[in-house]
């Protein structure tokens, strides 16, 4: 189903959407192209010259009403997510219960949108700066957080008095819809948010062509990232990327290595290691590097692989055969280069159908390996070592990746030195989920531009306006 100007609308090309569990087609859902997703630019133009001049509060109130229609049907929303993207059920109700804290988050903001009065340098001017909505907004998000990443994008665009033509993942279209269904009962005015599935470069080439949009922001893989920005210059629209990571996650001798293996069990093999933030390095000690390798694969051992519906579930499917594939040749380029596999290391064969692998640990990494430099969005944690803060610091800070990075020691100068050494828009010491709703979200090189969440997700779609008013 599309979702068009307040109305929603079957075509006649259909896509399916398979459960990557048992590869099951749950669901057909209604496709748009180039022509949808002008009529819908189009839309949100007309709502935008309304919606801008409602005051905050009252979008605010329409916010809270999504919030209200999400808790009431937040089982659904889990269950979606786990049909559509595989993650266990647990997982998917907390994602649900993030997408809810971010439109509850941002309808408190969308009180809270404050210009400015500067000093005069004259006594005859006025000197003010505005901050005003900047227009259509155009969203593409990823499937690996399929209702979270709607609701980081769109409720900070609504606050701010914008408008939105979100585009979902071709994976996981359906929670998209739910999420519309909510918006639908919420009474937002026609046209404010839009939905169009379908082809993902037919679809994004009208919304970085298009001039009435103003604003794109995407979540996805750092080669789609650029090519939009390329699109999006042709028109200078404003833009927020959350692209690829390679998170290093750095082991001190004097680290609590019972924490530190905890803390990639989360980093790492939540959601199957498909997170953008997900460990993709491990660099230990080489006097501890023995000892905790030994932990940590006692420690992945005992993850259960599975359906996400079945209970206990730590480790879901992959989200299609091409992910599976490139984990299976990560691992075998690894072995081949001298990578030891101590735990893990092959296809899961509990399940007889669905992208599954076993959660993985292999020692003696090298940098000459592909998953030294190449993004695995998979359950693969490489083991390097190193001798000394500098070398580690060296070998963290990525060539082109700058999204997150995690530290664990006890020794508050090595702490806060690795703080700003660290080349990541995120840094955890020791702590391996500092993501929270008020903080910025965001890399740095090519892992992105600009933020997402608290009041930074917010100024994302709002720009300065500078008046000055002379008085005689």
């Amino acid at each position: 189903m599309l979702y068009i100007n307040g109305k929603w609308r079957k075509t006649k090309q259909e896509m399916d959407v398979t459960n990557p569990a048992t590869g099951e087609v749950i669901h057909a859902v209604s496709m748009g192209g180039k022509e949808e997703t002008k009529e819908a630019i189009t839309s949100a133009k007309q709502a935008f010259q309304t919606w801008k001049k409602t005051p905050g509060k009252i979008r605010g109130d329409y916010l809270n009403k999504v919030v209200h229609l999400m808790k009431e049907k937040s089982e659904l929303l889990a269950e979606t997510i786990t049909k559509e993207n595989g993650k266990p059920l647990p997982d998917a109700r907390r994602e649900v219960a993030s997408a809810i804290e971010y439109l509850n988050w941002y309808a408190e903001e969308a009180k809270r949108i404050y210009g400015d009065t500067l000093p005069a340098t004259h006594p005859d001017k006025h000197l003010m700066v505005l901050r005003q909505p900047i227009g259509v907004s155009a969203a593409i998000t990823p499937w690996n957080f399929p209702l979270s990443m709607i609701t980081r994008k769109i409720a900070p665009a609504l606050a701010a008095g914008c408008t939105v033509v979100l585009k979902p993942a071709p994976q996981t279209p359906i929670s998209a819809v739910k999420v519309f269904e909510c918006f639908h009962e919420a009474e937002l005015p026609d046209g404010v948010v839009n939905l169009i599935i379908g082809p993902a470069e037919e679809i994004g080439k009208e919304m970085t062509s298009n001039p009435d949009v103003r604003k794109l922001t995407f979540t996805g893989s750092t080669v789609v990232g650029k090519k939009l920005l390329k699109d999006a210059s042709d028109t200078v629209k404003k833009v927020s990327m959350e692209l690829g990571g390679h998170a290093p996650y750095i082991v001190f001798e004097d680290a609590d290595l019972d924490l530190a293996v905890k803390g990639i069990l989360l980093s790492k093999f939540k959601n199957s290691g498909q997170t953008c933030i997900s460990t993709n390095r491990v660099y230990v000690a080489e006097s501890i590097a023995e000892e905790f390798g030994e932990k940590l694969a006692e420690k992945v051992s005992q993850l259960k692989v599975g359906n996400g519906f079945t209970e206990g579930t730590d480790i879901g499917p992959l989200i299609n055969q091409g992910a599976l594939v490139k984990v299976e040749n990560q691992i075998s380029d690894a072995v081949k280069k001298g990578g030891k596999v101590i735990s893990g290391g092959k296809r899961y064969e509990g399940e007889t159908k669905g992208y599954f692998y076993e959660p993985t640990v292999i020692q003696h990494a090298t940098e000459d390996m592909q998953i030294a430099t190449e993004e695995t969005f998979g359950p693969i944690a490489p083991l390097f070592t190193f001798q000394s803060e500098q070398e580690v610091i060296n070998q963290a800070n990525h060539k082109y990746y700058g999204l997150a990075a995690y530290c664990f020691t006890k020794d508050l100068g090595r702490g806060l030195r690795m703080m700003e050494e660290l080349e990541y828009g995120i840094v955890g010491i020791n702590d391996p989920a500092p993501i929270v709703i008020q903080a910025p979200f965001g890399g740095i090189k090519e892992s992105g531009i600009g933020n997402e969440g608290g009041k930074y997700g917010l100024e994302e779609y709002l720009e300065d306006k500078f008046v000055s008013i002379r008085t005689v």
